[in-house]
């Protein structure tokens, strides 16, 4: 033990105190979501609609701005950036600008808004009103859809 570090606090059993335990909170770095359409794997003809994206880190935001595409075409920047943040989209483990390309446009839409509230809000959750009663809830739009459990 170091000089003049405090002894753990101990519980009767021995077992260690929660006020021995530094106070921790966790930081959650990555979201699985749902698209809506699916990624339409060229190779195998399969169907991904589960996948998983990480938080970006400002090397993430920083690096797509030095290439070519994103230079000559602006909007580029959105393929590049969600190539790099997007771990995952079924059993495509390599993300590619490429395999962001072939995305649904609605898929693309998605992955923007939630790549937006990863990042900038800090959570994934949407206010919703529903349309018949009017009572307002939250849901999680990185969560499965209606019906899944």
């Amino acid at each position: 033990m170091q000089r003049g570090a405090a002894a753990p606090e101990l519980n009767p059993d021995g077992s260690h105190s929660a006020a021995a335990e530094p106070n921790r909170q966790s930081l959650r770095t990555e979201f699985p979501f749902v698209l809506p359409r699916g990624y339409v794997d060229p190779s195998t003809g399969e169907v991904h609609t589960h996948g998983t994206m990480r938080l970006a880190t400002a090397k993430d935001e920083l690096l797509p701005l030095g290439d070519f595409r994103v230079k000559e075409n602006p909007a580029y920047l959105t393929v590049a950036l969600l190539a790099r943040v997007v771990t995952n989209i079924g059993a495509v483990t390599n993300v590619t600008t490429g395999v962001v390309e072939n995305l649904f446009a609605s898929d693309l839409a998605f992955l923007q808004d939630l790549y937006r509230r990863v990042n900038q809000e800090g959570h994934t959750r949407a206010a919703v009103t529903c349309p018949n009663c009017e009572h307002q809830f939250a849901v999680d739009v990185a969560g499965g859809r209606l019906g899944e459990s």
